[in-house]
C-alpha cells in the first residue's frame, strides 16, 4: 500500500481552525483567506449567522484532535460543516478516520470522491445505523445501511474502501457495508459532523496498481494543462499605481474626468455607522490618473483597514451627466445627493436625501438593526444612472436604501419618482425592454415600467436578489430573458411574462455571468457561483439552463467576471487575484492563466480594457497599491472582437457581468 495521507493533527497548535472571525460578506467579492495554518485542508462552509469557529484542535493524553464545534440547532438542514483536503483526481482509494461522537443526536462521518460541498459521498454513523450515502445538491441518497450501537463515549474507526462503482464500508476492521454507484469516479476527502465530534488519525492509501493509474492520469492531465495554458497570452505586468493613504477595497469607479479617452479613478473610503455596513458613510473620495497623480480630493483620506473594507456598496457613479462630454461624480455623503465636476471635485448641483418617515408609511422596511431607521433622512447604499426619461443617453440618477426604497431624479436633481414594494436586493438593472424607448427596471423579483409603475412580480417566496442579468442569449428564444442569482433560492430565468423558466436549487447562488465560455454551443453562457452556506461552487449553464459542468474552487472572492484575454470572441472567466486559487478558467472550469509570483495584490480584481487595443486588462489590488496585467503577446487575430459590456456608469458589487456580441 502506498499513503498519500497520514494526518494526526499534530502540526497544529490548539486553537481554532483559519475561519473568518466577522462572519462576514467580506469574501462574497474579495480574495479574503482566514489567516493561520491550515494545515492542507480547506472549510468551504461560511455563514453570517455563525459566531466563532466550526472547527479546533484539541488534545487529550497527547492525541490531537480536529473538532467540530456546531451543533445542528446552529446550522440550516442543508448545511454539513465540512473540512476538505486532497486532490479532486483521486480515483480510487481507502480513507480512514478515527471518529468519536460528542453527541449522537445527528450524522457523524467522512466524505469521499468530494466534487464539491454539495456532491460527495458520505459514510457515518447517524440513527443507530452505519449509513453509506450519497449527496447531489439537495438530494440525499442511501446507498446503504446497517444497525450499528454507538455511543459518544467511544472512538470508531471508519474506512472506505472505492474501487470503480464498487464502495466497501467498515468499523474497527469489520466490514459491514457494500454499495455500488458510478456517479461521482474521483475526488476529494472531508470530515462532515452535524453536531460535535472529534476527529483523529487520517489516512488515505492506494494500492500500488490504483497509485500507478493515479499517477499516470494525473500526469497527463498536467501535460494536456500545461499545453493548452500555452495556447493562451499569460499576464505581462503593464503599471502599478501606489495608492498611498486614500487606498480602498473594491470601492473604484473609472471614468472619464477629463474629457480624454484615457479611464481615470475615483477612490472612496467610508466610515461605518450604527451597525456593521448597514449605513456606511462615504468619508473621502480621491480621483487619480492611471499614474497615480492626484487630480482632487474630497473629505480626510485614512489609512485604516476599517475604512477601506467593506461588504456593500458606496453610493457613487462617474457619468457624463449633463453631456458636456466631461463625466461628473454622482455621490451621496453626509445625506446630500450631490453631483461634482469630474476635473476638480466641485459640487455642482446637490439636494438633500428623501426624509425616512415620509415613505416609511407606504411599504414595510426590510432588514432594520434594531427594527428603527437610524436617521431621519435616507442614508443611500448604492446609486445606478438609468433612462426612463427617453433620453439620447442615460441621464436619470436612481438611488436605494439598504433593501426597501428606490428614488428616482432626472440630471437637474427633481424628483421623477418613487418605487416601495418588496424587497429591492442591492442593485438594480435597467434596460428598454418594451422598446418604447425609456428603461424599465427590474429589481428584487419585480418588472418595473418607466414611470415607476410595478408591471409585475415573480413568484418567489423568499430571500432577495443579489445580481441580475436580462439579454438575448438565447437564440431560440424571440424575446429578452432574464437571469438572477437570488441566495437561498437559487439560480433562476425568467421571461418577460413574470415566469420562471428554469429554477436550479445549486445552494447560496450570489454571482452570474454571461457570455461566450463555450464556443462549442449555441448562444452565450451562463457561470454562477455560490457563498453562503457551501461557498465557491461555480456552475457552468448552456443558453437554455441545462447544467454543463461544476467544480469548487476551493476559496472565496470568486468574481466569475467575462474576460475578453484573447480577442477572438471566446471569454473566458476571472476567479480571483490569486497565485494558487484564482486565474482565468475556461468553460470547461481549466485553469489555463495564472498569475505570477510577484508579490502582487490580490484582495481585489477587476476587467477594464485599459490600453484600448481591444482587450481586457486584469487589474488586482489591495488597500495600499495596484498590478494591471495585459498580455504578454500581440493578439493572435487582426482585430479584436470586442463585445458589449456592462458600462463603467454602473459599477456596483452586485451586477451581474456580460460580454455580449455587439450588433451588426
Amino acid at each position: 500500500m502506498i499513503t498519500l495521507v497520514q494526518d494526526s493533527f499534530s502540526q497544529f497548535a490548539i486553537g481554532p481552525f483559519p475561519f473568518d472571525p466577522k462572519h462576514s460578506a467580506i469574501g462574497e467579492y474579495h480574495y479574503y483567506p482566514a489567516e493561520g495554518n491550515r494545515g492542507g485542508w480547506y472549510d468551504p462552509m461560511v455563514y453570517y449567522g455563525w459566531t466563532g469557529p466550526t472547527w479546533i484542535i484539541t488534545e487529550d493524553r497527547g492525541i490531537k484532535y480536529m473538532e467540530q464545534t456546531r451543533p445542528q440547532v446552529a446550522i440550516k438542514a442543508a448545511h454539513w460543516p465540512m473540512l476538505v483536503k486532497g486532490e479532486e483526481g483521486w480515483q480510487d482509494y481507502s480513507l480512514e478516520a478515527t471518529v468519536r461522537p460528542l453527541s449522537t443526536l445527528s450524522h457523524v462521518g467522512i466524505a469521499f470522491r468530494y466534487q464539491h460541498a454539495r456532491r460527495y459521498y458520505f459514510l457515518g454513523l447517524e440513527g443507530g445505523k452505519l449509513l453509506l450515502l450519497k449527496r447531489d445538491q439537495e438530494d440525499i441518497i442511501e446507498l446503504a445501511s446497517v444497525p450499528f450501537s454507538y455511543d459518544c463515549d467511544h472512538h470508531y474507526r471508519l474506512k472506505i474502501s472505492c474501487s470503480g462503482a464498487k464502495l466497501a464500508a467498515s468499523i474497527d476492521g469489520t466490514e459491514l457495508l457494500q454499495a455500488e454507484d458510478s456517479d461521482y469516479a474521483s475526488g476529494r476527502i472531508g470530515l462532515s459532523s452535524r453536531m460535535p465530534a472529534q476527529y483523529s488519525n487520517i489516512v488515505v492509501t492506494m494500492t500500488e496498481s490504483q497509485h500507478t493509474e493515479w499517477i499516470t492520469a494525473s500526469t497527463e492531465a498536467a501535460w494536456s494543462l500545461a499545453n493548452l495554458r500555452k495556447s493562451y497570452p499569460q499576464p505581462r505586468l503593464w503599471k502599478t499605481i501606489d495608492f498611498k493613504n486614500f487606498g480602498t477595497a473594491r470601492q473604484i469607479r473609472f471614468g472619464h474626468l477629463n474629457g480624454t479617452d484615457e479611464l481615470q479613478l475615483v477612490l472612496a473610503q467610508h466610515q461605518k455607522r450604527v451597525s456593521r455596513d448597514a449605513y456606511a458613510h462615504i468619508s473621502c473620495l480621491t480621483a487619480i490618473t492611471l499614474d497615480g497623480e492626484v487630480l482632487w480630493q474630497l473629505g480626510e483620506p485614512s489609512i485604516l483597514e476599517d475604512h477601506s473594507l467593506i461588504s456593500a456598496d458606496l453610493p457613487f457613479q462617474i457619468c457624463d451627466i449633463d453631456g458636456d462630454g466631461y463625466d461628473e461624480v454622482i455621490v451621496a455623503r453626509n445625506f446630500e445627493l450631490m453631483i461634482l465636476d469630474g476635473r476638480t471635485g466641485e459640487v455642482k448641483h446637490s439636494i438633500p436625501t428623501p426624509m425616512s418617515a415620509e415613505t416609511e408609511a407606504t411599504g414595510e422596511i426590510f432588514s432594520l438593526p434594531f427594527k428603527q431607521y437610524a436617521f431621519d433622512r435616507i442614508n443611500v447604499d448604492a446609486i445606478r444612472i438609468a433612462n426612463f426619461s427617453g433620453k439620447a443617453s442615460p441621464t436619470d440618477i436612481l438611488i436605494k436604501d439598504r433593501y426597501s426604497r428606490v428614488w428616482v431624479y432626472d440630471n437637474e436633481l427633481k424628483p421623477l419618482w418613487l418605487f416601495h414594494e418588496g424587497i429591492t436586493g442591492h442593485f438594480p438593472y435597467t434596460i428598454d425592454v418594451d422598446g418604447d424607448g425609456k428603461d424599465e427596471m427590474f429589481i428584487g423579483y419585480h418588472l418595473v415600467d418607466h414611470d415607476g409603475k410595478l408591471v409585475w412580480t415573480l413568484p418567489v417566496p423568499t430571500d432577495h436578489t443579489d445580481e441580475i442579468l436580462i439579454g438575448h442569449w438565447n437564440p431560440s428564444s424571440k424575446e429578452p430573458l432574464i437571469a438572477i442569482a437570488s441566495g437561498d433560492e437559487g439560480f433562476m430565468i425568467a421571461n418577460m411574462q413574470g415566469e420562471i423558466v428554469h429554477k436550479h436549487m445549486i445552494g447560496h447562488a450570489q454571482r452570474v455571468s454571461i457570455a461566450n465560455y463555450r464556443p462549442d454551443l449555441p448562444g452565450l453562457d451562463m457561470c454562477v457561483s455560490t457563498f453562503w452556506g457551501e461557498q465557491g461552487i461555480i456552475y457552468f449553464f448552456d443558453c437554455e439552463g441545462k447544467l454543463l459542468h461544476q467544480i469548487e474552487s476551493a476559496s472565496n472572492g470568486n468574481v466569475i467576471t467575462p474576460v475578453n484575454w484573447t480577442g477572438d470572441g471566446v471569454d473566458l472567466v476571472l476567479l480571483n487575484g490569486n497565485t494558487q486559487h484564482g486565474g482565468l478558467i475556461d468553460g470547461h472550469g481549466r485553469r489555463v492563466v495564472t498569475f505570477p509570483e510577484d508579490g502582487h495584490p490580490d484582495l481585489c480584481s477587476e476587467v477594464l480594457d485599459i490600453t484600448g487595443d481591444g482587450r481586457d486588462e486584469i487589474l488586482l489590488w489591495d488597500t495600499q497599491r495596484m498590478y494591471i496585467y495585459t498580455q504578454d503577446r500581440p493578439a493572435s487575430v487582426p482585430t479584436a472582437v470586442v463585445p458589449d459590456k456592462y458600462p463603467h456608469y454602473n459599477s456596483s458589487n452586485y451586477r451581474g457581468e456580460f460580454n455580449y456580441p455587439k450588433p451588426s
